[in-house]
């Protein structure tokens, strides 16, 4: 599977019920521990300060990753993403076989 970093803004619409987000929220949670458990959400953070977030998600291709992955989060309607296609750098501490 590829990584990619991606981007998390998430506006509420005007005029949106208390309920309805707290229930897309809740959703949210349950899908996000879902697809961190099929490997597809490896890390997330929130911004200080700012109401975006940002993670490190996998997927074969940025399609699969827009339509099977993100596409799928009861969110995603309210969010704007940036995604970024990432490949490992050799000198990354984290890489299996880099040089000590």
């Amino acid at each position: 599977m590829r990584e990619f970093l991606v981007e998390i803004t998430t506006t509420v619409p005007e005029g949106t019920a208390q309920d309805e987000v707290d229930r897309r929220r809740a959703a949210e949670a349950v899908r996000a521990g879902e697809l961190a458990a099929a490997g597809h959400l490896v890390r997330l953070w929130r911004r200080v300060g700012e109401p975006r977030s940002v993670g490190i998600w996998r997927a074969a291709d940025e399609e699969e990753l827009h339509e099977k992955v993100l596409g799928t989060l009861p969110l995603r309607p309210w969010m704007t993403l940036r995604v970024t296609a990432l490949e490992p750098h050799p000198n990354d501490p984290g890489r299996t076989g880099a040089a000590s």
